[in-house]
């Protein structure tokens, strides 16, 4: 499933009390997904580790309490038992979990009580793993376990739906422009031994925080994407450099220079999207009104994704008009 489809499914399973499970490779966001489906829902996130976890985490610590022996809950599973708004607890990495803490786990994800405990109504379990042939440490998850969740989801990386959160996050422009160059680099995870990193919504990520801080060498690219990714990369900043100024074209977007090549021009309309505000949506449409019909989707959907002012711009409706398909 794509991120977006995953998000609508959350979007109706947290309120419902309903737990679900999120299965990928490393790196696609899936922690990111449950932390923006919690905050849209309006509940707590508790981020619980079960791979450093102990059993005893999950049914409590033994102790005497007036004279009698009690399982006393602590830390985590004191807030799972106390919680009065809505919370999210996300059981991330749970595949890497031994055995031992998964079954110590499986009491609160169906009995919802522990050793005499019971769980607030308010809390709402989601789990997270990679897959065993992500060599990420994964042993499998236990049957009775897995029978637990309402669903199991597979979460697919998308260069659309990274492309909208890219936007809001404040990505790097060159970044999403190469992507879109190079769409089959979104995620090449590749799982090894050795001390590299392969490309992914992660490892992009990351290179665009240290583009952030003026790396450009090389070697600190390659060491966040890995070696063929970087190289790659670093060709196409050849491009992105010699390209018509997004600037220069916003200041006169009636007359701005339209490349011919079709490979320039997708990426300086994404050089432009990533420049949309309120400021600059009426700008973007009237030069968008001048391209073809393919490259001026491109624009406004990714300029749309940046900033969704641009449909309140004078020259929205008469883009809308030639273009109405796009947002359908």
């Amino acid at each position: 499933m794509r991120p977006s489809e995953v998000s609508e499914v959350l979007s109706r399973t947290i309120p419902a009390r309903l737990p679900v499970l999120l299965a990928g490779a490393p790196g696609i966001g899936k922690t990111d997904l449950v932390s923006q489906a919690a905050e849209a829902a309006g509940a707590q996130l508790l981020v619980s580790h079960p791979v450093v976890s102990d059993p005893t985490d999950y049914k409590g610590l033994p102790g005497i309490v007036d004279g009698r022996a009690e399982f006393l809950p602590f830390g985590d599973l004191r807030q799972l038992c106390q919680a009065t708004e809505l919370t999210v607890c996300l059981l991330d990495d749970l595949g890497q979990a031994p055995p031992a803490v998964q079954a110590a786990a499986m009491q609160l994800l169906l009995a919802r009580r522990v050793n005499g405990h019971a769980v607030s109504d308010a809390v709402v379990f989601v789990a997270a793993s990679n897959r065993r042939q992500d060599k990420a440490g994964v042993t499998g998850i236990l049957e009775p376990v897995k029978s637990r969740f309402a669903a199991i989801l597979q979460l697919e990386p998308d260069l659309d739906d990274w492309c909208s959160w890219a936007f809001r996050a404040g990505v790097a422009p060159e970044l999403v422009a190469f992507l879109r160059f190079k769409p089959e680099l979104l995620h090449d995870f590749q799982p090894t031994a050795d001390l590299v990193n392969s490309p992914c919504p992660r490892t992009w990520a990351a290179l665009s925080r240290l583009i952030g801080l003026g790396f450009d060498g090389p070697e600190v690219l390659a060491g966040a994407v890995g070696q063929g990714a970087a190289t790659e990369f670093l060709a196409f900043l050849r491009v992105w450099r010699q390209l018509p100024s997004p600037d220069g074209i916003l200041l006169n977007p009636d007359v701005g220079d339209i490349p011919q090549d079709p490979d320039t021009l997708r990426t300086l309309c994404v050089a432009l999207a990533g420049k949309c505000s309120d400021q600059t949506g009426e700008r973007i449409l009237r030069y968008a009104l001048r391209l073809p019909s393919e490259f001026s989707a491109l624009l406004v959907r990714d300029a749309h994704r940046r900033d969704s002012v641009i449909a309140n711009a004078p020259s929205f409706a008469r883009w809308a008009t030639a273009n109405p398909n796009v947002f359908k």
